[in-house]
């Protein structure tokens, strides 16, 4: 079975609620738990938790565009001294920095979450009628032993509760495990597989779901696995550093999602290796390389052709890091009333 067609039924069991472990052989699955419950004990013990940075980020005209960071500890930045730190505000910041807009940022995002976490994620999140949404979850399912199918069917739920809200999203599929230190080979290789096929079922599901993902991979390919920089003390979360890598991956997908931005409007790029292909072949690519965005695509005003639902593959160039210019607040307007323009 290619990678496309095995990422393609994982995703299609998650829609029709199969078990899914079939699919990367529950003896894989159950030597990759074991390993994570390994490196939960190397980790030691949750120490403390990051500091939210939910405020008004830009000193620019105009309405702001809410911002919702959900998900993990990848997502709220485990490990970091500030909230200036933090994925979520680094986002803000680089997003009001491209649309000369100010960004509010509600940052939703738990350390520890799991998916069945993230419909609660959402309810908050909603409250504050966000425009866009980064979501950032999946690797605490694989401590918990959650299938796979269940684990892209919760984070499909949460991807159209959005999108019937109006709420663009984009999601950082998950991560290349075997880039995390404690996991020794070989099982490390069987970890990388594993990642990335759930990765691409991710991709299909998200996307048809009306959502956009970009490729987490090692975040900066060969940089996790050489670089000690990019890592935290605990060796599995990432540093300051690290996190400011994962931001500048979703940054433009983010921006092109809302339409602000140089590259917001500007087709795929073939010799960038840009493309658009069938949403399981550009899934499985988008694994393989890090920083790739898939989005829905047409082709002759159809969105779907004979091999299924049309995708367009993206390297989206990165932008410098924006400085943190937190806005002090009197009588803020409701963001949620005012739409953003594209």
């Amino acid at each position: 079975m290619t990678k496309a067609r095995a990422a393609k039924k994982l995703a299609q069991a998650a829609a029709f609620g199969g078990g899914g472990l079939g699919l990367i052989g529950a003896t894989l699955y159950g030597v990759l738990t074991a390993e994570a419950r390994y490196a939960k004990h190397v980790i030691g013990p949750m120490k403390a938790h990051p500091a939210k940075g939910d405020g008004l980020y830009g000193r620019y005209p105009g309405h702001p565009i809410t911002l919702a960071m959900i998900g993990d500890s990848s997502a709220a930045g485990y490990g970091t001294s500030s909230p200036d730190e933090t994925p979520g505000v680094l986002l803000a910041c680089g997003l009001a920095e491209l649309a000369k807009r100010p960004v509010r940022l509600v940052d939703v995002s738990r350390t520890g979450a799991k998916s069945n976490d993230l419909a609660g994620q959402v309810d908050t999140a909603l409250l504050a009628g966000p425009h866009v949404a980064a979501i950032l979850i999946g690797v605490n399912d694989v401590k918990s032993q959650m299938p796979p199918s269940t684990s892209v069917r919760l984070l499909d739920g949460a991807v159209r509760r959005l999108r019937a809200a109006n709420c663009e999203v984009v999601v950082g599929t998950c991560p290349d495990l075997g880039v995390v230190r404690p996991i020794m080979p070989p099982l490390r290789q069987v970890a990388r597989s594993w990642s990335q096929r759930l990765a691409a079922a991710q991709t299909i599901s998200v996307v048809e779901a009306g959502g956009r993902t970009v490729s987490m991979g090692s975040l900066l390919s060969e940089a996790f696995r050489t670089n000690p920089s990019m890592w935290g003390p605990d060796n599995f979360h990432p540093s300051v550093t690290g996190y400011a890598a994962a931001a500048a991956a979703l940054l433009p997908s983010v921006a092109a999602a809302v339409g602000v931005g140089p590259e917001s409007f500007v087709h795929p790029e073939s010799f960038r290796g840009e493309a658009v292909l069938p949403i399981a072949e550009a899934a499985v690519q988008a694994a393989r390389t890090a920083g790739t965005e898939v989005a829905a695509a047409k082709v002759a005003g159809n969105d779907r052709g004979p091999r299924g639902r049309w995708a367009q593959l993206r390297h989206r160039r990165r932008h410098p890091k924006a400085d943190v210019d937190r806005v002090e607040e009197d009588l803020a307007s409701p963001a949620h009333a005012v739409p953003v323009g594209k």
